[in-house]
């Protein structure tokens, strides 16, 4: 089992950075973490809708790149379906019994994903109908993951 995080610009903030590592290193008693991270476009100032497109459609472009083959693609989208954490851990443990030993979680950058992106997914999760920084939602979506594991073996876990 595997789980990659592939997410678009480079996390830098100390504390996001500590947070990460202490729940990949709480999943890796379970599964392998990766993590790929592709760089962000420059969003100028008054950006227009059809700028902000373009700039989605780079960012997606890198993204579908470095997808690894024989994935199931999980991307993380406000139109996408709202689970709570234990039919999470029961959409992972179906995917996982089901042959595919690679989970790919795809966040996006400040302008969230390309249609290409959504559409090549092959399931789209939505954690909350607020905006969170795609840089917070990684330290969301791990502990999350971590949670998912711990309901799946039958372990206690603060509530």
């Amino acid at each position: 089992m595997k789980i990659t995080i592939l997410g678009v610009g480079t996390i830098k903030e100390k504390y996001f950075i500590d947070a990460i590592k202490e729940y990949s290193k709480r999943i890796s008693k379970y599964s392998k973490v990766e993590f790929i991270t592709v760089s962000d476009e420059a969003i100028p100032d008054n950006a227009s809708l059809k700028e902000e497109e373009i700039i989605k459609n780079k960012e997606g472009e890198k993204i579908l790149k470095a997808i690894p083959n024989n994935s199931y693609k999980i991307a993380l989208a406000l139109n996408g379906e709202m689970l709570d954490s234990v039919e999470l851990a029961n959409k992972m443990s179906d995917i996982f019994t089901k042959g595919n030993s690679n989970i790919v979680f795809i966040i996006g950058g400040s302008l969230g994903l390309s249609k290409k992106v959504l559409d090549f997914a092959d399931y789209k999760l939505c954690f909350s109908k607020m905006t969170f920084p795609h840089k917070l939602m990684q330290v969301i979506l791990l502990e999350q993951v971590y949670r998912a594991f711990k309901i799946n073996n039958n372990e206690t876990y603060h509530k």
